[in-house]
């Protein structure tokens, strides 16, 4: 029986979802007391896997860095104490759309997003603008964390970010653990919306 309900839940997420999530959704969702270890030993007795990401756009920056103010840790108790922010890209038949959003680490809902045609600093500025005017954060009281790629280096994103009193924090050069909460949140999208289907324009993948 418990099988027969994985089988379903798997089939529902259109065969993305892995363990981590079959089992959240037994024991969560649908109130099933279930371990992670029988979760996987039944999936795997049934040849079900999650779908696994992509890798994403990444350039980094050698430029002056902020200080790495969270050390994966990213548990907070109060909202809009923690962002993060990262962006990915997705190819259409007209060429690459780049998306950059700004996450709430309290509640995970993205407070900010942008997209463009091109991976530029106006890109992850747009994004935060979105998020401080949505959010309007206590000044000194917000962290904006990301990694040290040129657009979250530049000056514009900097800027905006010190002016609406936020606090810098930047992980490591081409350490995906030193944000590791914005990057699970684009593997997610990426398997499950972003490569689901080839998208022909530009304009119908960001609507």
């Amino acid at each position: 029986m418990l099988t027969e309900i994985i089988t379903g839940i798997h089939a529902d997420s259109r065969g993305t979802y892995g363990i981590l999530r079959v089992h959240a959704e037994l024991t969560m969702g649908r109130g099933i007391p279930v371990g992670k270890e029988q979760v996987a030993l039944l999936m795997r007795r049934a040849g079900l896997q999650g779908a696994t990401g992509r890798r994403r756009y990444r350039r980094s920056d050698r430029g002056p860095t902020a200080a790495d103010l969270v050390q994966r840790q990213f548990y907070t108790e109060h909202p809009d104490r923690l962002w993060v922010t990262d962006l990915t890209e997705n190819p259409t038949t007209e060429g690459k759309v780049y998306c950059c959003v700004v996450l709430d680490t309290y509640s995970r809902r993205v407070v900010g997003w942008a997209i463009d045609s091109s991976p530029n600093q106006a890109l992850a500025t747009n994004a935060l603008s979105m998020a401080i005017q949505a959010r309007q954060p206590i000044k000194g009281q917000t962290i904006i964390h990301s990694d040290q790629g040129v657009q979250f280096t530049s000056w514009a994103f900097t800027k905006r970010a010190r002016d609406a009193g936020l606090l810098p924090s930047m992980g490591r050069v081409g350490d995906c653990y030193d944000n590791s909460m914005i990057e699970a949140f684009w593997s997610r999208m990426q398997v499950e919306l972003l490569d689901t289907r080839r998208w022909r324009t530009r304009i119908e993948l960001s609507n």
